[in-house]
């Protein structure tokens, strides 16, 4: 025998299943998100967020394209070459993950992409010598201040030009900027992030995983 209650919870599982049912009709079936690998060291978000357009210049004077980072998943580092220890202790950290991804074929091998956002003192040979000292791989780009900001904020970073303490030198400064890691798409989109201290065993069993390597 039926009560209140329960015509309650029968009308409400029925308008339940008619709202499931209107919504494939109008959405078409519904399927489950797509499985992420496990991440020891990236995280991931959801969704991607698409970055607007930006100009940057190349090692080699060539503009950096979105076409460029498309097709790899790319860890962008923020930096410059006159930085004291946070800069070559990162690129070294990258170089030993690159050195585990190397066997992937080249055209899906994850890439590092650094960039100086010191235009002052940081010409595009520059930055390329720097980079490429830690590993031949490694794009390299910087930009003028105003295209640097643009880019660093499409990726939720910052970097300020700082006085050095004790020094009256205006020609003596430093960089703060942030030590994150972006992490990049195949489709070029900030996908995840990556935060220190970094651990290249982790970092590279992440990219191998994302670019659809498998587990050893």
């Amino acid at each position: 025998m039926f009560n209140r209650t329960t015509a309650y919870i029968l009308i409400a599982a029925l308008a339940a299943g008619l709202g499931l049912w209107a919504a494939i009709g109008h959405f078409g079936p519904l399927t489950p998100a797509p499985a992420q690998p496990d991440l020891q060291a990236v995280r991931l978000f959801d969704p991607p967020r698409t970055l607007p357009d930006f100009k940057l210049a190349q090692s080699d004077g060539t503009p950096l394209e979105r076409a460029e980072l498309q097709g790899h998943w790319t860890l962008v580092f923020l930096g410059f070459t006159h930085c004291p220890d946070v800069c070559p202790t990162t690129l070294a950290q990258l170089s030993h993950a690159q050195k585990q991804w190397a066997s992937i074929p080249q055209p899906t091998r994850p890439r590092v992409l650094f960039v100086s956002v010191d235009p002052e003192r940081d010409s595009t040979e520059l930055v390329g010598k720097y980079a490429h000292a830690f590993h031949a791989d490694t794009l390299a780009a910087t930009g003028t201040l105003p295209d640097l900001e643009a880019f660093t904020t499409s990726l939720s970073m910052v970097f300020a030009k700082a006085p050095i303490a004790g020094v009256d030198d205006p020609a003596a400064y430093t960089i703060d900027h942030s030590a994150t890691i972006a992490v990049l798409d195949t489709e070029g989109r900030m996908a995840g992030l990556l935060r220190p201290p970094f651990e290249p065993v982790k970092i590279a069993a992440d990219l191998k995983a994302l670019t659809g390597v498998p587990a050893e």
